[in-house]
């Protein structure tokens, strides 16, 4: 996904077309909530994300002509552990 990103962003730059990609983890979904081994203390912030604040990330992309090539992770710090 990463080189898949960078490649984009390069490519279609002049363009004035930017990529990024967001990377979310254990979002708060019928499918993390039915898994026993899902656990929010597994995330620094104590919690699953919210489905809104990955759209919120993505509207922020979208609205923003130059951030490119980045990937924005909606993790609650779970990177960093």
């Amino acid at each position: 996904m990463l080189g898949l990103t960078h490649s984009y962003a390069n490519l279609l730059a002049r363009e004035g077309i930017t990529a990024n990609a967001i990377a979310p983890a254990l979002i708060y979904t019928q499918m993390v909530a039915a898994n026993p081994r899902a656990k929010a203390d597994l995330i620094p912030v104590g919690r699953f994300g919210r489905v809104e604040e990955v759209a919120e990330v993505a509207v922020m992309l979208a609205g923003n002509g130059y951030i490119n090539g980045q990937t924005i992770n909606v993790d609650g710090g779970w990177y960093m552990s």
